[in-house]
């Protein structure tokens, strides 16, 4: 990890420090997924069965997981794993439920009265990837608050392995959080087909998940086009930035450092402190601990695009972080919550020595699919509200539009919007004839 001083660096350097990895789209990505795209939407389960074939060197007859698949997974996971999957999912259920926005209403004058209303999104799409490693766990944080939500229909899709089945705990997970229908597909291939719809997969509405570069690139085009779906938000790798003084055990900064760096070799994790000290222990932590990781190269990868930096003060890191704006955020520091109050941009935050990260991925009830690559200054994390449709509702009576009746006529009249304030106008004249 590049060691660096803070307060020694201009702008341009700053910057520099504050850098992520290259998030590609390059022509060749962009013109690949665009292809994929093309092929799904032309020639629907076909390309799909050739596709899958090519990318997962798998075979599909059927490209939905069947009864008999998912009654396979429970049968085989281990029931220390399946007890810990409901306890998860219990305590997410929990949070969201409490987090989830409530329908509402006001009179904001007399006779005007003005609510919210709330309605799901009636189809779905989930995407739970399973590249180097399969994730029950984004199963259950994206099938959990859809079924909060009420939507109609919940399909989800997650590669297939050679063998054709799909990662068992996943399955386990998905039918747990009530998803209605699962797919054996993985890559851009799978969100071109939640997006426009096959013989087999539905079209959604609006696609959850994180994924690849590919995935990625595939949420983004299908997003801009007319025809296509939402998405929950732009992704990019995952990341975690930690605030720590001198008081914080440099073990456990390290571990947490290295629970993202051993996501994928573009991760980027980054530490401020405003002890030399701490710096120094944590850098020795790091590649004590990081050699002894099964991922420890894809770990080393993420680490040489990572930082170390020093700062004056604890507050001048939260104006860096603020700045960076992470998907998760550590306060390894004495007094976390003293800090809390000036955080204005991040995608989670985990307060003290005894909070790592990775509750926030498995358990702790908060939602890990989160914004990352800078995306936390105007976007938030996946939740109940994300699958639903705020819808305003109002009604006057008439003492309620000789109210605000004639503040609507001067402002339509500002406008030079004549038909505006005419539908106010005649009714106020009406209103006038009856008295």
């Amino acid at each position: 990890m590049k060691r660096i001083e803070w307060d020694l660096l201009d702008e341009q350097g700053h910057r520099e420090a504050l850098a992520r990895p290259a998030q590609s789209r390059a022509a060749e990505l962009r013109d690949g997924v665009g292809r994929i795209i093309a092929e799904v939407r032309a020639r629907g389960d076909v390309a799909l069965r050739e596709l899958s074939a090519k990318y997962d060197r798998c075979t599909l007859t059927e490209l939905e997981v069947t009864e008999a698949e998912f009654a396979e997974a429970e049968a085989m996971l281990d029931p220390a794993l399946k007890a810990a999957i409901h306890e998860a999912a219990a305590r997410i259920e929990a949070f969201h439920r409490a987090a989830a926005p409530q329908p509402m209403g006001v009179d904001t004058a007399p006779g005007v009265r003005v609510e919210r209303m709330l309605r799901p999104i009636s189809r779905v799409g989930l995407y739970v990837p399973a590249g180097s490693a399969p994730l029950p766990s984004t199963a259950l944080m994206l099938g959990v608050p859809a079924r909060i939500a009420g939507c109609r229909e919940v399909a989800l899709c997650s590669p297939a392995r050679a063998d054709g089945r799909c990662d068992a705990a996943v399955l386990y997970a998905a039918r747990l959080t009530g998803v209605h229908k699962v797919f054996k597909l993985g890559g851009a291939q799978a969100i071109a087909a939640m997006a426009y719809g096959t013989a087999s997969v539905p079209k959604c509405d609006k696609l959850f998940g994180p994924g690849n570069a590919w995935v990625t690139e595939a949420k983004l085009q299908v997003s801009s086009e007319p025809n296509g779906a939402a998405i929950d938000m732009p992704a990019g790798p995952s990341e975690v930035l930690v605030i720590a003084d001198a008081a914080a055990n440099p073990a456990f900064v390290a571990a947490d450092l290295l629970s993202q760096a051993e996501h994928g070799p573009d991760s980027q994790v980054i530490l401020l402190s405003d002890s030399a000290a701490l710096l120094d222990r944590v850098a020795s932590e790091v590649a004590r601990q990081c050699a002894e990781l099964p991922r420890a190269e894809i770990a080393q990868q993420a680490l040489g695009q990572s930082r170390l930096i020093a700062v004056a003060s604890l507050a001048q890191a939260v104006e860096v972080s603020n700045r960076y704006a992470p998907e998760h955020l550590i306060l390894q520091v004495t007094a976390p919550r003293v800090l809390l109050d000036g955080i204005e941009s991040a995608g989670s935050v985990f307060l003290g020595a005894w909070t790592p990260e990775s509750v926030g991925d498995y358990c702790s009830g908060s939602n890990h699919v989160l914004p990352t690559y800078g995306y936390a200054r105007s976007y938030s994390g996946v939740s109940v509200a994300s699958y639903q449709k705020q819808i305003t509702v109002q009604e006057l009576s008439a003492d309620g539009l000789r109210a605000i009746g004639p503040c609507t006529a001067t402002l339509a009249a500002a406008e030079q919007l004549e038909a505006h304030r005419r539908a106010v106008t005649l009714r106020l004249a009406e209103l006038e004839s009856m008295t």
